[in-house]
């Protein structure tokens, strides 16, 4: 038989990582010090069972990992999870186990053995590749809906608020996404060749003269 006493050999290299042993007979469970500290447990105080490995489980995983365990302690056979554990202080961190046969001098299978990888880092910068692919067309659509807005709530007069209602009633009426209607208006409001002569005067004068209201003029800053 293995020497029970032979403490679990951590990988090299990772504090990240680390092992794991499952008696089958016995069901009984034994973490190394980094696996521990995954699930929020400084070294040597816990002792790992199935229902306190089953709890750390993320609830959405849960299920999932369970009948993993059942078919590992009912065929021995190796495993692979990648899955969601929340540890004692509630942070939720994902992780891949993987386990394989462990065997007795006879070569009879009598547990799993494995180890656990802690990949919340690489989780993280997926999601962030992910968001910073879709920033740029976020923004693009953003810009394009504010425009929009914009020449309706100078030819209208209307507000911000109001302005984003009309075109979201357009939106829904034509079933056109919001930022393809505010794309295709832009230009085509470019094509009208801007206002008329009378409203063209006006802008000009408001132009020239709107930093002398009341609150704009540099002297009327608070």
């Amino acid at each position: 038989m293995r020497d029970e006493s032979r403490p679990i050999p951590d990988v090299p290299g990772s504090n990240r990582t680390g092992r794991f042993r499952f008696w089958l007979a016995e069901q009984r469970w034994e973490w190394s010090d980094e696996v521990a500290a995954l699930h929020g447990y400084a070294p040597g105080t816990v002792t790992p069972t199935t229902e306190l490995l089953l709890e750390h489980k993320h609830p959405d995983d849960r299920a999932e990992v369970a009948d993993t365990l059942a078919q590992v302690v009912s065929t021995g056979l190796p495993f692979s999870s990648h899955h969601r554990l929340v540890d004692t202080t509630g942070a939720v961190r994902h992780v891949l186990v993987v386990g394989d046969q462990m065997r007795d001098d006879s070569g009879a299978v009598i547990g799993t053995e494995g180890f656990y990888i802690d990949v919340t880092d690489t989780v993280d910068e997926e999601r962030r590749d992910t968001i910073e692919e879709a920033v740029p067309e976020i923004v693009a659509a953003r810009a394009l809906i504010e425009q929009a807005k914009g020449a309706l709530m100078t030819v209208y007069g209307i507000s911000a608020d109001q302005a984003f209602r009309v075109l979201r009633w357009r939106s829904q009426v034509t079933n056109t996404k919001l930022r393809d209607l505010s794309e295709a208006l832009m230009p085509a409001v470019t094509e009208l060749g801007g206002a008329d002569t009378p409203t063209r005067a006006r802008f000009d004068h408001l132009l020239l003269t709107v930093h002398e209201r009341d609150g704009t003029a540099a002297g009327h800053r608070p």
